[in-house]
């Protein structure tokens, strides 16, 4: 069990009882891992955060093979071993090559990549060691994504770096039914 136990119908802020109630009938059950566990103790929150997602995840202009690539380096680059169980299988299957994840997990020499990995890996990575990206970096992807699709890469990574710092903040388990190597770190 992580640091808090599960959000209850008494234990949200009493003026958004009506919010959880929303959450619980949209859901069946509280979360009891993950960024729900944690979220839903401020149902309001967990909302807001829930939109973004699904607004990334359904109507951005990226691709899944793009929005799994940045939600894994995002992960590795916070050490998030939540996000990372959550997204490496799923960016496998949405053509991230095999040798691409592993070496991202493993902090690796990577293998060649194509154009659209190389900018979104130098773009998020440069980002997270740096805190800035260089004309260069933004100059790649927004040729590969341009404004809108680099505008809403950006809001990806920041939107599972809300995720890591939940997770890892607030020490949330791997899902029992986890299927890749947890991180090296």
């Amino acid at each position: 069990m992580g640091r808090i136990p599960a959000a209850t119908r008494d234990t949200v802020p009493s003026d958004q009882t009506a919010e959880f109630d929303q959450l619980l009938a949209g859901a069946g059950s509280v979360p009891l891992v993950g960024p729900g566990s944690i979220f839903w103790h401020v149902p309001k929150a967990q909302q807001a955060v829930t939109a973004l997602n699904q607004y990334l995840r359904n109507d951005s202009s990226l691709s899944d093979k793009t929005l799994e690539l940045t939600m894994l380096v995002t992960a590795r680059e916070n050490d998030c071993m939540y996000v990372w169980n959550a997204h490496a299988a799923s960016a496998r299957a949405a053509g991230v090559p095999d040798a691409v994840v592993d070496a991202l997990r493993d902090r690796k020499e990577l293998p060649p990549l194509a154009p659209d990995e190389a900018a979104v890996i130098n773009y998020v990575q440069e980002f997270y060691r740096t805190h800035r990206v260089s004309r260069g970096a933004y100059q790649s992807a927004f040729e590969v994504f341009g404004k809108q699709g680099l505008i809403e890469l950006s809001l990806v990574m920041g939107n599972y770096a809300l995720i890591a710092v939940a997770v890892n903040g607030f020490d949330s388990e791997l899902p029992a039914n986890r299927t890749e190597p947890v991180l090296p770190i």
